[in-house]
């Protein structure tokens, strides 16, 4: 039996092409032709290859949050909720801002305007931010837990909070704010935050 033709492309750098053209155009807007364009290849090798474009995607995604994304999973395991949640901002601001790739969040804009065909996209995205809260949520339950933030603080409504900043500011990057400006945006709403929620120290005796 003759074997067939080994593939004449790169999957990795195929993923990481196609990365590119999802986050830049969305997923509607990366057309099968913008695709194999990108990537150099016929469409009958991007099915052999990946199957559906849908497919495609959810691999971009996972090489997405391997990459750009992993500042999430780093931050969580910092020791204080105030570190989490600088380091959440922060790094929102770089991987949103990278002078090198499309700004914005490919978490964010992937898929907010898909038609009603595309429901599928929509939710997986919207799964991966439920599970970033999720995370953050949880973290910031263990810190409650350890005294880390006072026991009246709501893990919940403070990484709602966290992530909604998170979002703005991918939002405000494709808006074309810059890297400086968002940093500066990310100092005041640190500065409101100070240590979030965290135990008031009790009062001191007056010394006589």
């Amino acid at each position: 039996m003759a074997r067939g033709r080994p593939r004449e492309f790169d999957v990795d750098e195929a993923v990481d092409t196609a990365l590119a053209v999802f986050w830049d155009r969305g997923y509607e807007g990366a057309t099968l032709a913008d695709l194999t364009d990108a990537i150099g290849i016929r469409r009958g090798s991007l099915y052999a290859a990946f199957g559906s474009k849908e497919a495609l995607f959810d691999q971009v995604l996972l090489r997405y949050g391997e990459t750009i994304a992993r500042y999430i999973a780093r931050a969580v395991l910092l020791p204080t909720a105030h570190d989490v949640v600088a380091a959440v901002w922060r790094g929102a601001v770089e991987a949103t801002t990278d002078e090198n790739t499309p700004h914005g969040c490919l978490i964010v804009h992937g898929a907010l305007s898909c038609s009603a065909d595309n429901d599928a996209v929509r939710a997986r995205l919207a799964e991966i931010r439920r599970s970033d809260r999720q995370r953050l949520r949880e973290r910031f339950r263990r810190a409650v837990d350890s005294g880390d933030l006072s026991a009246g603080a709501d893990p919940e409504a403070l990484a709602t909070y966290v992530a909604t900043v998170q979002h703005g500011i991918a939002v405000q990057a494709r808006s074309g704010a810059s890297r400086s400006e968002l940093h500066s945006m990310v100092d005041l709403a640190l500065a409101g935050l100070r240590r979030p929620e965290q135990p008031e120290q009790p009062e001191q005796p007056e010394r006589s």
